[in-house]
């Protein structure tokens, strides 16, 4: 009878001790990210959509009341970057890791730099920037992204505001 007892013991003493890994900064999740970054710096921005679960909400410096759908995301990202000669997502290899949190959500963190110049001026912009992705099943269903484009935004504005100038100072 102690035998029996003694085996179902130490099963329980071993499988108690196991641990499913919950952060890792190597799996097929994060490199469905890389993979999604080099289609954006490509611009086959089209084919980031493979990434996605068809119901995926987004949200670009967003709240979470205002998601946004992948064909309004890949509209504005096909105007936004239509005025920069170059632009990439760059990150170390220590930017960039997988967890499971406790509830078993899946999600991949990137925390990096945006970097793109602009055609009409050669401005060369450097953006800090943190994505997070929520997977389920291989596929992305929730993807939260956080940067500050004031520099940007007001670049644009002096671009447009040099460019009306001559026409508002024709004396009449």
């Amino acid at each position: 009878m102690k035998k029996p007892i003694y085996v179902l013991l130490m099963a329980l003493a071993l499988t108690a001790c196991q641990q499913t890994q919950r952060y890792t900064q190597q799996s097929p999740e994060i490199d469905a990210v890389k993979a999604l970054f080099a289609a954006y710096e490509s611009g086959e921005l089209e084919s980031q959509r493979s990434f996605y679960a068809e119901n995926a909400e987004i949200f670009y410096n967003a709240p979470e009341s205002k998601p946004a759908t992948f064909d309004e995301i890949l509209s504005k990202q096909t105007m936004e970057i239509a005025d920069f000669s170059e632009y990439s997502i760059e990150f170390d290899d220590d930017g960039i890791e997988m967890v499971v949190t406790d509830k078993g959500e899946t999600w991949v963190n990137v925390w990096g730099e945006w970097q793109g110049t602009m055609k009409a001026t050669g401005q060369k912009f450097v953006v800090p920037m943190h994505e997070t992705f929520q997977f389920v099943d291989g596929k992305i269903v929730k993807d939260f992204g956080y940067w500050d484009n004031s520099e940007i935004m007001a670049a644009f504005m002096e671009l447009e505001a040099a460019e009306m100038a001559p026409a508002d100072s024709i004396p009449q």
